[in-house]
């Protein structure tokens, strides 16, 4: 072996590039990833967003770790001065504690800075006077101090806090290390711990250690005068959130002494008072016993009285967090329960009840519409169309492709990521029309698809980005893919829209393959210069990753533009648990919220993926924060497409979240709110034939307010008294124009009794007829499947709805085999729901069902002979002629005006 020369050392470069491979590989995924994330940015539009978010993440515990290093450096050179050393005697030591003390000024920083509490205080700099109206009663401050500056401030409180304990346990730590190092050989030899050990030599006589107490003692101070802030979040068991009337009078001016304390401690810090200083803690002692004596001796034996402003204060507080104080209208709803109803009058309602229960629907298309094994339907939805010049409420659901339910076709990696990309249109039917079989008219049926209606066209059926679809998928590539199946053979297309990112080059090609970790990226000959990859196709993943600070409904539905394109749409929330005085509740997946707001609307193109974040509550502070710091992101809600428009709604879990929190909060007296006189309970309704029961969900509707005179799209909830099944009140959200928002809700007399779901269920079950066609029907290899019963207002009266499904044991394809129609004491029950219509009229069932039993006339006898019995019958036959042919094309509205005219010719 060849010895090198003397004084040479080995080359270095064979390291060199050793550890460069090692860094590369170790950051390749990172570098891959956001090389995707960048691309897939440009997508959507948003680059700039997606910087400031980078720079958002980054720049609040950056900042504050180069600040604690600084202190924190500091305290460790005034430490080994103080020891008699420095760090210039040490220099390898100094590098490595430069190094160790950065990262324990991250851990500081990570562990106390929250990102987004920096960024939305940031935001909320010069908001608009509308989004800060709101002022507490007891500070005078507005509602946006207690969502952004006060969680900001007891942040930077908890940082300070931590710094400064960590600052004197360093200080501590290595001043004593570095006088103890000399003594090592005698420690060595010890054979016991003296308790002196631990003991800083002349730590009480230094300048810092006393500047480092006095720093902790003013961020007590500091944190005393936040506590009285915080005192508007306290509980005070079921009837009062903030501050009561011990707080007011006792606990803020022993807050007051608290700080007093904290800074007169400080000072006798300063001037090497210990004993003084260490005296200033009674005042806690004070603050921990004097307003529990004050409540258990004074405040609880005349608690009414005085908890009244208060308990006052916190009922509108709550209200007000969860937008019923300023959208909730009150109207006194004066019912007839025997009232006859008039079906003419109340033709939009009557032509839009809903006789498919979205379950049954479900469970009914899934057999008859699905198609293939791989298409399934995820999710049923309820719009309202304008379909042949009628306002008709109906119900959607979109053919997904879903290839868990196809294993072999995914044991190719070329059959999901090149052959089977997309979804294929939809299913749409009335909620109220049902064919002679029992099954759903249906207006959108089949691949391709097939519209029943003039009034809707379908021209982009594919379903690109939906709420069940996997990836990647890519695009613009050499191989077609499957579109819909046609009898024994399928159907073949290729993508003509702009979503996805590209995919062409072989940097993003080698990305893609790292971040997919799929090297057949890389590998194929399918990929073209036009190819793209589309990534984030599900609904909520995509809104997740492009506004994650807001929350999303869980339930996106898909509409039809005026052009044919399917986009769905989305709710966002805006939530929080910092709304002074407000009682805070549990909502699935949100966690405890005490405000929320639907502050945005999104779109989402189902085919190409172009996405827009459109605001509906300008007045909300948290909202109105987030535009200024992300101003390309969002849109007004002026400038949402008058065809989308058409189709926002009253989401669903901000009603249910607003009814739980009305049902308590519709008591506005102190006294009667304080004693639970008045509890609502929601509505509960029957389930089964046994008994089984559940409360009841909001549900859609077309009809008419008590006030109003145009039939609109509302979300209605019947409420019921605490222990009782009667109605009491109905919550009612409006969906339609300007009015989107409003809320009313319909006071039912408290004299009078209006039966509720579970009362009219009874009622149906014990009906002899009705119970023993269950029975029977429950035991023939069959079971009937009961649906929500739907409590709609009309005229000045209620009508209730229970459709009845069966279904076979072994086969979910419910059939609509009878209709209960109920108002007042009248209970109908109907093999159709034009019979049971036909019999709201009045008199006119007993006329119908004379005109239909009685001979006619012998064929033999002249035409102007007059028939046998009542003159009126061929005139009854005629209109129920005319009923029978109206009531077949669902044309409820007018039918019922042929009933009118029997019902008339019954009266002459």
């Amino acid at each position: 072996m060849q010895e090198l020369p003397s004084g040479r050392r080995p080359p270095k470069w064979p390291f060199v590039w050793i550890g460069a491979l090692v860094v590369l590989l170790l950051s390749a995924r990172w570098v891959a990833g956001y090389a995707i994330e960048i691309e897939w940015w440009k997508e959507l539009g948003q680059f700039r967003t997606w910087l400031s978010m980078l720079y958002y993440s980054i720049a609040p515990v950056t900042a504050a770790t180069l600040a604690a290093f600084a202190v924190l450096w500091v305290t460790h050179a005034r430490a080994l001065k103080f020891a008699g050393t420095g760090l210039g005697w040490h220099r390898i030591y100094a590098r490595v504690t430069t190094v160790l003390l950065l990262g324990l000024g991250w851990l500081i920083a990570a562990g106390s800075i929250d990102t987004w509490t920096v960024v939305r205080f940031a935001g909320s700099r010069g908001l608009p006077a509308a989004a800060t109206a709101w002022h507490d009663s007891v500070f005078g401050q507005p509602l946006a101090f207690y969502l952004f500056d006060l969680p900001f401030y007891l942040m930077l409180r908890s940082y300070v806090l931590a710094l400064v304990i960590v600052s004197i346990l360093v200080y501590w730590v290595m001043a004593r290390a570095w006088q103890l190092r000399e003594k090592l050989p005698q420690l060595r030899e010890a054979r016991d711990l003296d308790p002196s050990f631990f003991h800083l030599e002349g730590g009480l006589e230094s300048k810092f250690l006393r500047g480092a107490a006095i720093a902790l003692l003013i961020a007590l101070a500091l944190r005393f005068y936040l506590g009285r802030y915080e005192m508007v979040y306290n509980e005070h068991g079921s009837f009062l959130v903030g501050i009561d009337y011990v707080d007011r009078n006792i606990g803020l001016p022993l807050q007051w002494l608290l700080i007093a304390a904290s800074l007169g401690a400080s000072a006798f810090v300063w001037v090497g008072r210990w004993k003084l200083a260490a005296a200033m803690a009674l005042a806690l002692v004070l603050d921990f016993a004097i307003p529990r004596l004050v409540s258990g001796l004074y405040v609880r034996p005349n608690e009414i009285s005085l908890q009244k402003p208060y308990i006052d204060t916190h009922i509108h507080a709550t209200r007000s967090a969860f937008g019923i104080e300023q959208r909730v209208r009150e109207v006194e709803f004066q019912a007839r329960v025997d009232a006859p109803v008039d079906t003419a009058a109340h033709k939009p309602l009557l032509d839009n009840v809903r006789l498919w229960d979205t379950r049954a629907f479900h469970d009914t298309v899934t057999q008859i519409q699905a198609l293939r094994p791989y298409y399934v339907f995820a999710d049923v939805d309820v719009d309202r169309y304008t379909v042949d010049g009628q306002y008709r409420q109906v119900l959607v659901t979109p053919r997904e492709l879903d290839l868990r339910q196809l294993p072999a076709a995914r044991a190719n990696w070329i059959n999901p990521a090149f052959i089977y990309t997309h979804g294929y249109g939809m299913v749409m039917a009335p909620v109220s029309q049902i064919t002679s079989d029992g099954l759903p008219v249906l207006l959108i049926e089949n691949a391709p698809p097939q519209v029943n209606t003039r009034s809707l066209k379908l021209t982009r059926p594919e379903l690109y980005y939906g709420e069940l679809l996997h990836e990647p998928v890519f695009v613009h590539t050499a191989q077609q893919e499957f579109n819909y199946p046609s009898g024994e053979n399928n159907v073949y297309s290729r993508y003509e829209g702009k979503g996805g990112i590209p995919i062409s080059g072989f940097a993003m090609r080698l990305a893609a393959a790292i971040r997919e970790n799929e090297p057949n990226i890389l590998l194929t000959g399918y990929l073209t210069d036009n190819s793209r990859m589309m990534i984030r196709r599900r609904v909520l993943d995509r809104l997740n990753e492009l506004a994650g600070f807001l929350t999303w409904d869980h339930d996106p539905y898909l509409v039809i533009t005026d052009a044919g394109r399917q986009v769905w749409m989305v709710d966002g929330y805006t939530t929080s648990e910092q709304h002074p005085y407000s009682r805070s509740i549990e909502v699935q997946d949100m966690g405890r919220v005490n405000y929320m707001r639907n502050a945005v609307k999104a779109t989402i193109d189902a085919y190409d993926g172009e996405t827009h974040l459109y605001v509906f509550a300008p007045e909300d502070p948290i909202i109105a924060a987030y535009q200024a710091l992300f101003p390309d992101l969002f849109r007004p809600a002026d400038a949402m497409p008058a065809d989308l428009r058409r189709h926002a709604r009253y989401p669903e879990t901000l009603f249910q979240v607003q009814a739980e929190i009305y049902r308590t909060y519709h008591m506005l007296d102190p006294q009667s709110f304080y004693n639970k006189e008045d509890l609502w309970d929601v509505a509960r309704h029957t389930t089964a034939q046994a008994g089984g029961t559940e409360s009841m969900t909001p549900t859609y509707v077309v009809a008419t307010l008590p006030d109003q005179n145009q039939a609109e799209f509302l979300l209605m909830l019947p409420f019921t008294p605490r222990g009782k099944d009667n109605l009491i009140g109905l919550m009612v959200a409006r969906c339609d124009g300007a009015a989107l928002g409003d809320i009313v809700v319909l006071l039912l007399s408290k004299q009078e009794l209006i039966f509720g779901p579970m009362q009219v269920g009874a009622r149906i079950n014990q009906d002899q007829v009705i119970s023993k066609d269950l029975s029977l029907w429950n035991q023939q290899g069959s079971q009937v499947l009961r649906g929500q019963m739907l409590v709609l207002p009309i005229g000045d009266t209620f009508l209730y709805v229970d459709p009845l499904y069966i279904q076979a044991t072994e086969g979910k394809m419910p059939q609509l085999k009878k209709v209960v129609l109920a108002v007042g004491s009248r209970l109908i029950y109907a093999d159709t729901y034009e019979q049971a219509l036909a019999q709201l009229s009045g008199g006119a069932q007993e006329l119908i069902t004379r005109s239909t039993s009685a001979a006619p006339a012998a064929p033999a006898a002249p035409a102007t002979q007059a028939p046998a019995g009542d003159p009126r019958l061929d005139q009854v036959r005629e209109h129920l002629r005319r009923y029978r042919e109206l009531a077949s094309q669902g044309k409820w509205s007018e039918a019922g005006r042929e009933l009118e005219a029997i019902e008339g010719l019954v009266k002459r």
